[in-house]
């Protein structure tokens, strides 16, 4: 071997070691915020399962819905909607909340399979063309269809 041969064995087994290359996931997934920075979602299909369209608000001003009594987390601040599902306000441990989302503009949409949210001043609206269903969410109000 020659010394540029001998100079490239380590750098090929390095590479070799750090095994195929990724593979991009074919799972979708978008986080983002409202212009005003009140409304946070995720829309995301997690290891194959139903495509997944959730809407969190911080310090709401709307009047909270009942609190379901087998709610041990969080309640009346979040809405999800399941792709073929009615949206529902869910009890949640976890959050939609994050630093530096990327805004969803006024205007602007984002789609998953048949879920698609449309960014508005204050709040977002979530739909799923394949049923109809919809909520919109803002720090002062929400509606589930």
């Amino acid at each position: 071997m020659n010394a540029q041969t001998l100079a490239a064995v380590p750098v090929v087994a390095a590479i070799a070691a750090l095994g195929p290359p990724a593979v991009a996931s074919a799972d979708p997934f978008y986080q983002f915020q409202s212009p005003s920075g009140d409304v946070t979602c995720v829309m995301a299909a997690f290891q194959g399962e139903a495509l997944l369209a959730s809407c969190g608000v911080a310090n709401p001003t709307y009047v909270m819905p009942p609190r379901p009594r087998s709610c041990e987390g969080a309640f009346g601040d979040q809405i999800d909607m399941v792709q073929g599902s009615s949206p529902a306000m869910v009890c949640h441990t976890d959050t939609t909340r994050g630093n530096g989302l990327p805004t969803l503009r006024t205007g602007e949409t984002r789609s998953a399979g048949s879920l698609t949210c449309a960014g508005e001043p204050a709040a977002v609206t979530c739909t799923d063309s394949s049923t109809g269903h919809f909520f919109r969410i803002s720090r002062v109000a929400y509606t589930l269809k």
